[in-house]
């Protein structure tokens, strides 16, 4: 998955996210990504892997 296709899939994923939870707003989505990304620098930490293979590991997922 390239950062195109994993850049539409969470948009879409948003977009669920705020038709299910009407008071989510942008800001609660941001933080979220940034807990995303978060979580994808401590995971390359500490496997040694590239951000690719990790999101690759993720979608298979």
């Amino acid at each position: 998955m390239n950062n195109d296709q994993l850049e539409g899939k969470w948009k879409q994923i948003k977009g669920e996210f705020k038709q299910k939870y009407g008071d989510l707003t942008d800001d609660d989505v941001t933080y979220t990504e940034g807990k995303f990304d978060e979580l994808l620098g401590r995971l390359q930490e500490k496997t040694g892997r590239d951000k690719e293979e990790l999101k690759r590991e993720i979608d298979r997922w």
